[in-house]
């Protein structure tokens, strides 16, 4: 698996077939996307919907987009922050990651979310946090997996909808 940042920091400026590779991906994810609410039809995302989501995402200054691809195809998404908008929070947070749906349990996700951990980790990061939906126990059940333990109960920032705040301790590598 092969792990690249999005660079387009305007994605109104993607490419056309990765665009088209980006909607294929979130749209693979029907029983996600029902849940989340993140799309006005979840049974119908569009390309500009999809640029628009990731619009949102970049428009934050430590906001990274990673796509990671096996065998020349896109198979998985990550969105992270350095930094999260309550100064407080020291950690830095995975706010999204999807694996095609055809590539379920092939392990894609485990390894996306390693090659975040690590990141974070080489850059002396103590934590990672994430946001589980309360209804979707499945990615709790995923989290959990990981190492990932509940911290706290809270809506979501930018929904309001009922979340699970879930952290990592990454054992930060000293200076």
């Amino acid at each position: 698996m092969i792990v690249e940042p999005l660079t387009a920091k305007d994605p109104s400026d993607l490419p056309g077939p990765l665009l088209t590779e980006l909607t294929a991906l979130y749209a693979s994810n029907e029983e996600f996307q029902q849940l989340s609410g993140d799309f006005p039809d979840p049974d119908r995302i569009l390309p500009e919907q999809v640029a628009a989501a990731l619009a949102d995402e970049l428009a934050h200054p430590d906001a990274e987009v990673l796509l990671a691809r096996s065998e020349g195809r896109l198979v998985a998404i990550a969105i992270t922050l350095a930094h999260h908008p309550d100064p407080a929070d020291p950690d830095p947070w995975l706010g999204l990651l999807m694996v095609h749906a055809g590539a379920h349990r092939a392990g894609f996700g485990r390894r996306l979310a390693a090659y975040v951990e690590d990141s974070f980790r080489s850059r002396g990061r103590a934590g990672l946090r994430l946001a589980v939906l309360e209804n979707n126990p499945r990615a709790l059940a995923f989290w959990s997996s990981l190492g990932y333990e509940e911290t706290a109960r809270r809506p979501d920032l930018a929904h309001d909808r009922p979340c699970v705040v879930m952290r990592k301790s990454l054992g930060a590598v000293a200076p």
